[in-house]
């Protein structure tokens, strides 16, 4: 018989005292609240924890030594109440971080595209093969292959299309009563054909499915920029921000219900 491995716990505590207790008291989740002390406390602890954690390497664009693309990130804190009445913090990134879905201290993705073997890195293998392909028809004669090329880019986009559409298939999520919608269905309702590209991968979905999952009340959160970035002038560093509405408003709307 296998063991089952467990996944480390993601589930922060603050420092036990009167104060935590007395800022959390008849507090009621909701997304548009003000920064709340209890978010404030946690995000304080993750930002030290990202300024001086040595487990993994990304570049934020904060130290002039950092090597590699500059990529800013999104992350979360959910303040909670477990069911023993402890209390305490969950922390996530938005995407991917430092090339991976999984880290210490931080929650887990909906579902990990990265995973060994899975079928998203097949499909995307594939993708690169039929890119290749083309590339090497266009460098040759453009002309005399261009029916292959065209078949090919065809097969690509359909290929392209089925593979999302089958990533899209894997995210679902819970609602304060444990009802599970998956993100296919979630934007339907909304009369989007199909859901944006990333949807499910920011950090308040993830925060809220993991405090669901295991039974945990979400009293308040918060979402900051952590790095620069490169693509917009909106996004600032150590800034706090809501989530967005794109991506995460239906899932939101869906986990939030009764």
């Amino acid at each position: 018989m296998h063991s089952v491995v467990k996944e480390p716990s993601a589930f922060c505590t603050y420092d036990e005292s009167t104060t935590i207790h007395a800022l959390a008291e008849g507090l009621t989740f909701s997304i548009d609240n003000a920064l709340h002390p209890l978010c404030q406390l946690a995000a304080d602890k993750l930002q030290s924890h990202l300024q001086y954690q040595e487990e993994w390497t990304h570049n934020f664009g904060l130290s002039s030594d950092a090597e590699g693309v500059i990529i800013g990130k999104m992350f979360g804190v959910l303040a909670v109440r477990t069911k023993e009445d402890e209390l305490g913090y969950l922390a996530a990134f938005s995407g991917k971080l430092a090339g991976a879905n999984h880290h210490a201290g931080f929650v887990p993705p909906i579902f990990d595209t990265l995973a060994e073997g899975g079928f998203v890195n097949t499909g995307m293998t594939q993708l690169t093969q039929m890119s290749e392909e083309i590339t090497a028809l266009e460098l040759f004669d453009p002309q005399g292959n261009a029916a292959e090329i065209h078949l090919l880019k065809n097969l690509r986009k359909h290929h392209s299309i089925s593979l999302q559409n089958k990533i899209f298939d894997q995210y679902h999520f819970l609602n304060k009563s444990g009802k599970s919608k998956s993100l296919v269905d979630i934007f339907a309702a909304t009369g989007h054909k199909r859901p944006p590209a990333g949807a499910g991968e920011c950090a308040a979905p993830k925060l809220l499915q993991y405090a669901f999952q295991h039974e945990m009340e979400p009293l308040a959160l918060a979402e900051f920029w952590w790095g620069l970035s490169p693509k917009s002038a909106y996004w600032q560093h150590g800034h706090f921000y809501a989530p967005c509405r794109e991506k995460c408003g239906p899932i939101l709307a869906h986990m939030l219900s009764n």
